[in-house]
């Protein structure tokens, strides 16, 4: 199916009438910034652009939630930061709660608002991070002392899950006291 055809499905599943179904679906693609690719196949996009077409899919409802388990998990760490822009701006034009599953501590800093940290089996909590920083984060975020302190408190949650601790405060290279 096109691009098109696969984020209008579930309004199809909705029994929605095909003019109005393909112009959600088409408004859907360019919120994602994929307008132009409408009628494209899915062998005919990256994967970052696959990645934007479910992500269309998932918004075409309108909803209030989304659950997002390591989407770009598979995906090239530029084609990752991008589509990590391009998700908080959605966030922030659409008003949406996200959940956002990720392994990786960088992009959980760069999206989040609060940051809870699972640990291995059984899954329990081990910690929470407040990311009380503005929107929109650019990605001069990325290089403040800020983000990486965050990084680093988010670290050290992940050391003590794993059996480990790293300091909560001072550099990674400090010997514990």
């Amino acid at each position: 199916a096109t691009a098109l055809a696969n984020v209008a499905l579930p309004l199809k599943l909705r029994g929605m009438a095909r003019s109005e179904r393909e112009g959600r679906a088409a408004q859907a693609l360019g919120n994602v910034g994929l307008k132009g690719f409408a009628r494209s196949w899915p062998r005919e996009l990256s994967g970052g652009m696959q990645m934007r077409v479910s992500i269309a899919r998932a918004i075409v409802n309108h909803p209030d939630l989304m659950l997002m388990d390591e989407p770009f998990g598979a995906l090239d760490e530029f084609t990752r930061q991008r589509l990590d822009s391009e998700l908080a701006a959605l966030w922030m034009k659409r008003d949406l709660t996200i959940v956002f599953v990720t392994h990786s501590i960088h992009e959980a800093v760069f999206l989040s608002t609060r940051v809870v940290v699972m640990g291995p089996r059984p899954g329990r909590l081990i910690g929470e991070v407040e990311i009380d920083e503005p929107h929109p984060r650019g990605d001069a975020f990325r290089l403040t002392t800020r983000f990486a302190a965050h990084a680093q408190r988010l670290s050290a949650l992940v050391a003590q899950a794993c059996g480990g601790a790293l300091p909560l405060n001072g550099s990674p290279d400090e010997e514990e006291p």
